[in-house]
């Protein structure tokens, strides 16, 4: 007899995690992958990040948190929000976690019903559609193309709503297109939310600083949708800050309030010493970590070139985050090497035993004609891994 939930047996595990640890897998065995498959910037904590944290350690912050986050670091982040968003945010309605994947569980646990329906456009963060079922929700994924850089249009946001929506989550900069919503076609998407009042938008922001065209766009922002968006934010991508596990949200208090109990019961508060170190990562100017953008943008350039060499491969141009999202349907029903390629699941775990280079397939996003490629790594790594997999499908 199986003693576990039909909850657990029911989820999906993390695409990414689980690429992750098989690249671990064959490296033990000796293997030289090169990975390409999670999100993790490549470069370390800024030092005056880790000054801080060093700092918190000698002024003795051992002891627990309070539940949605120090008074202190609450008040860094609505200056930041401010700052970098022009949204303004009260205490009360902002609430500290262990990083943006918990700050997004506790949206979903505290706002979904059974049988809600949350609008999630594809692709999308491999945890969206899980975090939704967990809650006895029902994902109503949309579907997208590279053809529209993989953006939702307000027609098909139209064509989703029912009766039953309660959400509709997205993520701009976008895991894993590396699509970005203009301040035009947000607010488009804006103008169809105002015939359905009471539906929610949950607007994941991580990726806000990693961003190439020089401007980011807040659905908050728009005065008549503040009040029902919760805006996720943290501090893993844009600081290199994976470890540190600390994210937020800026939210309407009811649901702030929400989070903050949800989470009493969870995790309680965040770690005390990230969370003093983050005090200081928002306080700084963004500026401060330009260098890793502006690298960034350089790899994105590189790999890009370097894909555009593989005709097989349908490329958009990535204007935030850190991933190449191409479509790799060509090879779908071919053999390579004597292995037959039926999907994105077969054509990503062909790369890593044959190229050696580890990579996500797009299923897991919602779009399964796709890989994910992260470009989180050396440009060195990126021409050899892009040099073996030409290879591979020669």
């Amino acid at each position: 007899m199986n003693l576990l939930s039909d909850r657990i047996l029911n989820m999906s595990t993390s695409a990414t995690l689980a690429m992750a640890a098989k690249t671990r897998e064959l490296r033990a065995e000796g293997k030289d992958i090169i990975g390409l498959s999670l999100g993790e910037p490549d470069f370390n904590t800024p030092d005056y990040i880790k000054e801080a944290a060093i700092q918190a350690i000698n002024d003795n912050y051992s002891s627990y948190t309070p539940v949605d986050g120090y008074v202190e670091l609450k008040e860094a982040i609505i200056k930041k929000f401010k700052r970098d968003n022009d949204l303004i945010y009260t205490a009360s309605q902002i609430v500290v976690s262990t990083g943006a994947k918990q700050s997004l569980a506790n949206v979903a646990a505290v706002l979904i019903n059974k049988g809600d329906e949350v609008i999630i456009p594809c692709p999308y963060w491999v945890s969206y559609a899980d975090l939704v079922k967990l809650n006895e929700g029902i994902p109503v994924e949309v579907k997208t193309s590279i053809d529209t850089d993989f953006k939702i249009t307000p027609k098909q946001l139209e064509a989703a709503i029912t009766p039953k929506t309660k959400m509709i989550w997205y993520s701009s900069p976008c895991n894993p297109s590396g699509s970005v919503y203009s301040k035009e076609e947000l607010r488009a998407l804006a103008d169809v939310l105002q015939k359905h009042p009471n539906i929610i938008v949950v607007s994941d922001e991580i990726y806000e600083h990693i961003n190439f065209i020089g401007e980011h766009a807040s659905m908050a922002q728009f005065d008549d949708m503040f009040n029902r968006t919760v805006t996720v934010n943290g501090v893993s991508k844009a600081f290199a800050m994976t470890g540190w596990r600390i994210g937020y949200i800026g939210a309407p208090e009811y649901i702030a309030r929400a989070c903050n109990k949800m989470q009493g019961q969870i995790t309680s508060g965040a770690n005390c010493i990230a969370q003093r170190a983050t005090i200081t990562a928002l306080n700084e100017s963004p500026e401060r970590v330009q260098f890793m953008v502006d690298e960034f943008k350089k790899r994105r350039d590189l790999i890009i070139s370097l894909l555009n060499d593989i005709p097989t491969f349908k490329n958009n141009m990535p204007e935030g985050a850190f991933y190449v999202f191409p479509d790799v349907s060509y090879y779908f029903g071919k053999t390579l090497r004597g292995k037959l390629i039926k999907n994105a699941v077969d054509f990503s775990f062909y790369l890593l035993e044959e190229a050696l280079v580890a990579t996500v397939d797009g299923e897991a996003f919602g779009n399964p004609d796709c890989i994910r490629i992260s470009y989180a790594a050396s440009q060195a790594e990126i021409i050899e891994a892009i040099k073996r997999i030409k290879a591979a499908l020669v």
